[in-house]
């Protein structure tokens, strides 16, 4: 069996909060009482798991799930309020870029003292030297004080410096999405390289494209606790219930994975209690304006398992369903959807009337409801969608209703191609003659 190189058991993390400054002070000083004067909160309960020598482990989670929590204890950066941490190895950690930089040093200077600060000596630090500045590459900037650079060659050195000091262990935070698209590509360059060189990694990302691409097994958190670990594809799937509450209990991780490593546990399919858009997550700050003579009353995204969700796999058919209730008699209505990415550029869209689909006659009180099919050839990232409710009234164009960037969809993906579109390209090759 492959070796275990890191191990926690039954890891608590609790915060006290207090409700007045003083009560702190109090607490701290002894002078309390008998009464409790904070609220317990724990960030982790009882959460175990082990890391195995060359396995790149993910851990995912929404928001306050205790990904970063864990991560910050494992490297040592927070204590736990209770449980065991077993380390065997040396660990480079991608938590906070730039933690520990001294901003009156200049870039070389700020190398050397973090170098120090893991543990290395001053002749290994000059022969990694070149390898730091050359991927950070911030030119004649090292030698200027870190106080004088950008935020980009801020992240660059901090980057440059976690990834070439040769860790047996590589603990990673968000890190590598930093600074422009080329650099990030390096950096992705460099986590396969760690990979290949059987280097053990240990990473948290809301990108689950990546997750889904580079990790062996994946563990996934909610609200401190450990609901399940096991193949990325199936605790990506958890996790996508997770978002939209779909989860029929808190399970821990034991209890979802069989020998083969294949989550097990029961979920909650085609939930449609209330109104659908109750089960999405929704934007707060949406744009909507209309005439009010009809309106788009409720709307969801469903994947090909029938469940609601904002997270598609790329490649997999999915559904926009559109509810429609009319207040006013209106002549061939046309119910609209579109796409746009994150820039706000629109990427694609379609209608009843591209679609040559006749509404008709429509009367008050009247419901139409338009479900749009497609397969998801995005590539991967998000995506923001948005609803329109339009038609000719008296021979003027009229808006009945618009829902602009109402909710995201989070395409993920383990291949992308170039551009916003996969076009799914079944590619031959010949060599001297002979296919391969």
């Amino acid at each position: 069996m492959e070796e275990t190189i890191i191990k926690v058991e039954h890891l608590d993390k609790m915060y006290k909060l207090y409700n007045r400054q003083r009560d702190r002070m109090r607490d701290a000083l002894g002078l309390r009482g008998r009464k409790k004067l904070y609220k317990e909160h724990y960030a982790l309960k009882d959460v175990s798991l082990e890391v195995r020598k060359g396995e790149t482990v993910g851990i995912i989670g929404t928001n306050g799930s205790g990904k970063s929590t864990i991560l910050k204890i494992i490297t040592g950066v927070l204590s736990p309020t209770a449980g065991n941490i077993e380390i065997n190895g040396r660990i480079s950690a991608l938590l906070e870029l730039g933690a520990g930089f001294n901003m009156e040093f200049t870039g070389i200077e700020n190398v050397y003292l973090n170098g120090t600060m893991n543990g290395f000596s001053e002749e290994e630090i000059d022969s990694k030297l070149q390898d730091i500045l050359d991927f950070a590459d911030i030119g004649e900037f090292v030698n200027q004080q870190v106080k004088t650079y950008s935020s980009g060659m801020f992240v660059r050195l901090a980057f440059a410096l976690a990834i070439n000091i040769d860790p047996e262990i590589l603990v990673v935070d968000e890190a590598l999405s930093v600074g422009d698209v080329f650099f990030q590509n390096k950096c992705y360059h460099k986590f396969e390289e760690f990979k290949k060189q059987g280097k053990t990694i240990l990473f948290v990302s809301h990108d689950l494209s990546s997750i889904s691409k580079y990790c062996d097994r994946v563990i996934l958190l909610d609200h401190g606790t450990k609901l399940a670990e096991g193949r990325p594809k199936e605790i990506i799937d958890m996790y996508k219930k997770v978002l939209v509450n779909q989860t029929t209990s808190a399970m821990s991780g034991s209890e979802q994975v069989g020998e083969d490593g294949i989550l097990k546990g029961s979920f909650n399919r085609n939930v449609v209690e209330g109104l659908w858009k109750s089960h999405m997550m929704l934007n707060p700050s949406n744009d909507t304006y209309g005439s009010g003579l009809a309106e788009i009353e409720d709307f969801c995204l469903i994947d090909n398992a029938g469940n609601m969700t904002n997270t598609i796999i790329k490649g997999d058919t999915y559904s926009v369903k559109v509810k429609t209730r009319f207040h006013a008699d209106i002549s061939e209505p046309i119910i609209a959807y579109s796409l746009k990415n994150r820039m706000g550029v629109e990427i694609t869209g379609t209608n009843t009337m591209f679609e040559k689909l006749s509404t008709g006659e429509c009367h008050d009180g009247d419901e139409i409801v338009a479900t749009f099919t497609q397969d998801m050839m995005l590539q991967g990232g998000d995506y923001l969608v948005s609803f329109g409710l339009v038609g000719y009234r008296e021979g003027s164009f009229t808006v009945y209703h618009r829902l602009y960037d109402i909710f995201n969809i989070q395409v993920i993906s383990s291949k992308d191609t170039v551009g916003y579109y996969d076009m799914d390209s079944e590619v031959q090759l010949v060599k001297n003659g002979k296919e391969i």
